[in-house]
């Protein structure tokens, strides 16, 4: 989850090099020592609200990394919506293309963590479904001018495609992070991502294969390679990850240091590395 940061980092008026167009999401977090059955009702032993959404996370993530950093994407005009702006810009994150509207709630996320950091979660996508094509006009020369444009699916498909899309034309480099994945995505995505990143699940469903192993997550990727993708990166939770381009068509594996889970919400880091590509 994006966290608020120190206040006292003022965004400096120059041009992006991350653009992150999709979600904010409120998160609204409760700890339990398991996760309840269907119609049972449980003790939890801690709540809290966060800054959320896979967009932002990512967002904020390049920005404490050290990359300028600009968030297309719109919230409520509502105490969660006013929230989630000052969290962007105590995050050094440009809001000039954070709309309000009042015609939504602002996203959230009910989520729910058991002490093992397993969670189950619920969205409700909000004010993140009414971005649209005229708040991208107003954003192309941001978008045109960046060094990598990152988008997921937690805004409408045709929102995230359109700004792909731009980003593309533009030369600028693009990552898509196609979650919550859906079996019938738009085979124009696969063509406009330099890279695409999903985890074991998701890319169970994009391609119909099973992904139970590092093997299993190679065979995926070079489906995913097949259709247009550059580069592909699947990931695979504690197991690490499996990457495969179109230059080196041979499934890497990466593992990971294992550490111990305090909460397995996604925030989204893999896909930074996008940022020290060349141009």
């Amino acid at each position: 989850m994006a966290a608020s940061g120190e206040p006292g980092r003022q965004w400096q008026e120059e041009m992006a090099a991350v653009v992150v167009v999709g979600s904010c999401m409120t998160d609204l977090v409760s700890l339990t020592s398991r996760l309840p059955k269907t119609g049972e009702t449980i003790h939890g032993h801690k709540f809290f609200i966060g800054f959320g959404g896979k967009g932002a996370n990512q967002c904020v993530q390049a920005a404490r990394l050290g990359a300028k950093a600009s968030m297309v994407c719109k919230v409520g005009k509502d105490s969660f919506g006013n929230n989630y702006v000052e969290n962007l810009k105590q995050n050094a994150i440009s809001t000039e293309f954070t709309y309000q509207t009042e015609d939504a709630a602002t996203g959230t996320a009910s989520i729910i963590v058991n002490k093992e950091g397993q969670n189950i979660i619920v969205i409700v996508a909000g004010a993140n479904l009414l971005l649209n094509s005229e708040d991208l006009r107003e954003a192309a020369s941001t978008i045109s001018r960046a060094r990598v444009v990152i988008c997921q699916l937690e805004v409408t498909p045709a929102t995230s495609l359109e700004a792909l899309t731009m980003a593309h034309s533009s030369g600028v480099k693009t990552l898509f992070n196609p979650a919550p994945a859906t079996a019938d995505l738009d085979p124009r995505f696969y063509a406009l991502s330099d890279v695409l990143c999903c985890n074991e699940s998701e890319a169970e469903i994009l391609t119909g294969l099973a992904v139970g192993s590092p093997a299993d997550a190679g065979k995926a990727a070079l489906v995913l390679v097949g259709r247009g993708c550059q580069v592909v990166i699947i990931t695979l939770g504690a197991e690490g990850c499996v990457m495969l381009s179109q230059s080196e068509p041979v499934p890497k594996y990466i593992p990971t240091e294992k550490v111990k889970a305090v909460d397995t919400t996604d925030i989204d880091c893999l896909q930074l590395k996008i940022i020290h590509m060349p141009q």
